[in-house]
């Protein structure tokens, strides 16, 4: 995650120099990517949020042991 900020944040940089020189072609490219490298961190930031571990619980075995089965 820090290196796709450190990317982003040249981005950023780069995008106002082309703006600067008109290169409207470089601009759009450059957008894009930023697009693509927010997108990116956003979900990297949702995921890092999320607990690491899930809690599955105790299987329930009784129901699978001792079962009294009906004569016939």
């Amino acid at each position: 995650m820090p290196r796709l900020q450190e990317i982003h944040a040249n981005l950023v940089d780069r995008l106002q120099e082309a703006r600067d020189q008109g290169r409207l072609g470089e601009v759009a490219a450059i957008e894009t990517t930023m697009a693509a490298a927010t997108q990116k961190l956003e979900a990297m930031r949702e995921r890092a949020a999320q607990p690491s571990t899930v809690h599955l619980g105790m299987p329930d075995v009784r129901s699978s042991f001792g079962r009294i089965t009906p004569e016939l």
